[in-house]
């Protein structure tokens, strides 16, 4: 591996200090697994045109030996195409698409519902500064809805969205990282978005059993514990009532991917009500 170096990086941070954009979490996680040390630029929602000297609005930016360079998914591929003697965020165009599939899933099957139970503390935590423009820009984009009449009623949909992230808990069953023996960049994709929710998550979205709770404090634990920032708050303890949905399945019960055969009795056939129901 070549000598360490800094790279700057241009933040989104709360009032706590804490990132906020799941784009500058991932690229934290990338230039980590890089093996480089990270010189902050810190900032929030308003002003990042004149942080950035009029070359972006958005963030993360990266400055790499005066070389500027904009959005997360660009900023991986430049540090692989620039970097390849150290390791690689991707292992070739099949683990680009893969990691894009899951980090649109994903986007869709949890931050988009969190976003609604989230949304006032998002504004909330945020700094000072940055409240009229987080109140302004996110009620537009919800249709003029108030932040507070968004969020409201959340304790019915917090439950909705833990089974559906089931395809996730599967995936990881079958190894300890999407990357497979070590964390890629398909892993930091989809981290960035549980990060992003422990940093509005003022009331968590996961059960203290959640299977899902190994690899997130793995993945948060990685690169010196990069993912446990005191600002972030924490995503297990959500309390289900009656009538919610059951949060996670079983290993072994209700319909699930097929277990890889390892000869006889490794391939049981699953019970439970989906098989047994026409017995009763």
């Amino acid at each position: 591996m070549t000598k360490e170096k800094s790279i700057t990086l241009y933040d989104l941070q709360l009032a706590s200090g804490c990132t906020i954009s799941p784009f500058v979490w991932r690229t934290k996680y990338a230039l980590k697994h890089k093996g480089f040390d990270i010189d902050i630029v810190p900032g929030g929602f308003t002003g990042i045109l004149d942080r950035t000297g009029g070359r972006s609005e958005r963030v993360p930016v990266i400055v790499d030996d005066g070389k500027w360079v904009l959005d997360s998914w660009l900023i991986a591929e430049y540090l692989d195409e620039t970097y390849p003697d150290r390791p690689m965020l991707f292992e070739g165009p099949a683990m680009k698409n893969l990691t894009r599939f899951l980090g649109n899933w994903l986007w869709k099957t949890a931050i988009g519902p969190w976003f609604t139970c989230y949304i006032q503390d998002y504004h909330d935590l945020s700094l000072p500064q940055d409240h009229d423009y987080v109140r302004r820009t996110r009620e537009s984009m919800l249709g003029g809805r108030k932040l507070e009449d968004v969020q409201a009623g959340r304790e019915d949909r917090l439950p909705l969205v833990p089974p559906k992230l089931e395809p996730l808990r599967q995936l990881l069953r079958e190894a300890p990282w999407i990357g497979g023996e070590t964390p890629n960049f398909a892993d930091y994709e989809c981290l960035s978005v549980f990060l992003w929710t422990a940093s509005v998550a003022t009331t968590p979205p996961l059960t203290e059993d959640d299977p899902l709770r190994d690899w997130l404090d793995r993945g948060f634990d990685l690169f010196d514990g990069l993912g446990r920032h005191p600002g972030l708050h924490t995503l297990f303890g959500l309390k289900l009532r009656p009538g919610d949905p059951e949060p996670f399945e079983t290993p072994g019960r209700g319909l699930s991917a097929a277990p890889v055969n390892r000869g006889p009795g490794t391939t049981p056939m699953p019970t439970g009500r989906a098989y047994d129901e026409e017995e009763d």
